[in-house]
């Protein structure tokens, strides 16, 4: 087996409801995730915790199509 090349260190914070705050290798900005949409609706997120951001599913898609 090989030696590990990379190890990502990531740090998550939950800021208030879904809306958690990333901090990412790389990045100078904490990345924010959250939700919308139907994604909002579908868990039921009150409309006052409902700060629309990208989901992590919006992030995996973005980076397998990348």
């Amino acid at each position: 087996m090989s030696d590990v090349v990379y190890q990502s260190r990531v740090r998550i914070e939950r800021v208030k409801g879904p809306l958690r705050r990333a901090f990412l290798p790389s990045e100078t900005e904490p990345v924010l995730f959250g939700v919308h949409g139907a994604i909002a609706e579908h868990y039921k997120v009150p409309p006052d915790l409902a700060d629309p951001h990208a989901t992590t599913l919006d992030y995996i898609v973005a980076a397998a199509a990348g």
